[in-house]
């Protein structure tokens, strides 16, 4: 059974930090591209960071606050959020995918919310 558990999220006050942990299960965490979305109210989801094949991106809004990594031994993606801002908050999710023989497999968290206000 393919779990992803995102943990981390909270109430925070602006340039504060936060750091969201993703434990998966169910399938090769090694073989994976691993991401994390968020969704704030009103607003479709969006790409915050990914790490695939050595390769690491983020969104331009969040580029030198936040920082992704994973632990293939612990089956876990972390995404380390500095100076936080309001508009970060949102409900941040994680997200798993691997292209095989033509087949494309998607994951998702539950998501954890991440509140920034004073």
């Amino acid at each position: 059974q393919v779990q992803l558990v995102e943990s981390g999220g909270g109430l925070v006050q602006p340039g504060g930090s936060l750091r969201l942990s993703c434990v998966v299960s169910g399938f090769t965490f090694s073989s994976y591209a691993m991401s994390w979305y968020r969704q704030a109210p009103g607003k479709e989801r969006e790409l915050v960071a990914a790490s695939a094949g050595g390769s690491i991106n983020y969104a331009d809004s969040v580029k030198g606050r936040f920082a992704i990594s994973r632990d293939n031994a612990k089956n876990t993606v972390y995404l380390q959020m500095n100076s936080l801002k309001p508009e970060d908050t949102a409900v941040y999710y994680c997200y798993a995918e691997r292209s095989l023989y033509g087949r494309t497999y998607r994951y998702w968290g539950q998501g954890t919310q991440v509140t920034v206000s004073s």
